[in-house]
């Protein structure tokens, strides 16, 4: 059996990139929980049982990283030696900001879920746009510096969509 120490892709048996394939993600998800859950080892006592809830418990914190294109991309990006550091790290590109700054204007002064929806589309083919860019950083030029910058990009649009979709909620 892997290690517990083993990487969330070593684990899950991909390669290590960001492109993954949700569906042999979810696959491989459901047979190492078969294969790990604590009452296949039942008749063995409780070591066994509590070594089983241990890596249940690793294979269900892997799969919430691998199954999360931003999760896995800072994943990515600290595996290479270069952790995101959200906390203290906020620098950005003066023309993201310019754009942060339009699309919360945007929110903050549209009244309709047209408008909303408009504006969550918008922020959607960003959010794509991202996921490719960080693909072609972590994947092809094997640029992790680079890649952090973009991860940061996508925690604020992740957040921002969150606060577009609870203003929806509350217009529709």
């Amino acid at each position: 059996m892997i290690s517990l120490q083993a990487n969330d892709f070593e684990l899950f048996d991909v390669p290590v990139q960001f492109a993954q394939d949700r569906a042999q993600l979810d696959a491989r998800w459901k047979t190492l929980q078969r294969e790990a859950h604590p009452d296949r080892f039942a008749a063995e006592g409780t070591a066994a049982q509590r070594v089983a809830m241990q890596w249940s418990v690793r294979i269900n914190e892997a799969y919430q990283r691998m199954k999360d294109p931003l999760k896995r991309a800072a994943y990515l990006c600290e595996m290479q030696g270069c952790p995101v550091q959200s906390e203290s790290n906020t620098a950005m590109p003066a023309a993201f900001l310019m754009q942060q700054m339009e699309w919360r204007e945007t929110l903050d002064d549209t009244t309709h879920a047209e408008g909303l929806e408009a504006l969550a589309a918008e922020v959607a083919a960003a959010q794509r746009h991202l996921h490719q860019d960080l693909a072609r950083l972590l994947d092809q030029a094997q640029d992790p510096v680079q890649a952090v910058g973009q991860v940061r990009a996508l925690m604020f649009i992740e957040r921002f969509m969150q606060d577009v979709n609870a203003k929806l909620d509350r217009l529709t």
